[in-house]
């Protein structure tokens, strides 16, 4: 199960680095590219959503699951991997949470980077359609 967590991670990681690339203030001349390489990415990247849902659903099985460690007949040995498991599972679910939210702060602000660039080119094509009529 470790190399599917790498995978989130690594996805979750990707997600963060667009969205930290694409909302740097100093970035106009490369905007454009980097929207459309963020269009771009969104589609394989919604892979993170189903498996992400596959993930939750072995963190719940696992913790339904659990072994519960009470009273005399618990060594320190079983106490203390029954605590890192259940730290395991926590940190894995702030992963799988962090990855979805992550994807949709990213297709959230790229649906608004292309709606602002369709905005910039209207009012651009207005500014020009009324210095062409103020000229005649």
């Amino acid at each position: 199960m470790a190399l599917e967590w790498g995978i989130l991670g690594v996805a979750a990681g990707v997600e963060l680095l667009l969205l930290l690339v694409i909302t740097l203030p100093g970035a106009q001349s490369l905007r454009k590219t980097l929207i459309s390489f963020s269009r771009a990415s969104l589609r394989p990247l919604l892979t993170v959503v189903p498996f992400s849902c596959f993930l939750l659903m072995d963190i719940y099985w696992k913790y339904d699951h659990l072994p519960t460690c009470e009273g005399s007949e618990c060594t320190s040995y079983e106490l203390d991997r029954h605590y890192k498991s259940v730290l395991k599972m926590q940190r894995n679910l702030l992963l799988v949470g962090g990855a979805l939210v992550l994807y949709w702060l990213l297709y959230r602000v790229t649906f608004m980077l292309v709606c602002m660039e369709q905005l910039h080119l209207q009012v651009k094509k207005f500014k020009d359609a009324d210095i062409k009529e103020a000229d005649k």
